[in-house]
């Protein structure tokens, strides 16, 4: 069983750009999106991807990930019977030691939202926190994609 770990935070102003190895355009939706399971479809440039995810650990850092590659047509298939809403964003790889920040520039309804989530080893593991690293959202599951589908952060009222 994978367990992915990682921690998220919101960012500050657009320095990542700067940084960045590489930047990709993904669209995703999701089959399933219940507190115990999330199951996403999701198309990354030319490819296509279905992630099953499990409920998160207490902190909200650790859960179990499991993903696998599909053909871009069987994604787009997918993707047509989807749970309403949809993510919108572009992926940027940003190294910080040793480290790659995932830093995702949301668009659509949840334009103005830029998040950044590192993977780790352990939930203590140190690592490089960018100067352009914000607030700390880890375990608040508002951020969470299969969420930001259903209620888009333009409809929060008051933007952080």
């Amino acid at each position: 069983m994978a367990v992915e770990i990682e921690r998220k935070f919101l960012v500050k102003n657009e320095d990542f750009k700067r940084d960045a190895d590489n930047k990709s355009h993904i669209v995703q939706g999701y089959l399933c999106s219940v507190p115990e399971r999330t199951v996403r479809v999701r198309i990354r440039g030319d490819k296509g991807f279905l992630t099953i995810k499990g409920m998160s650990s207490e902190s909200g850092a650790s859960r179990y990930e499991w993903e696998d590659e599909i053909s871009l047509e069987d994604a787009k298939a997918l993707l047509a019977i989807c749970e309403p809403g949809v993510i919108d964003k572009t992926r940027y790889l940003v190294r910080s030691g040793a480290h790659t920040f995932e830093v995702d520039e949301f668009h659509g309804e949840n334009s103005g939202l830029t998040v950044a989530e590192v993977e780790l080893a352990s939930e203590d593991e140190a690592f490089v926190r960018p100067e352009w690293v914000g607030k700390e959202v880890t375990g608040d599951s508002s951020y969470y994609n299969s969420l930001l589908m259903k209620m888009p952060y333009s409809r929060w009222g008051v933007n952080e």
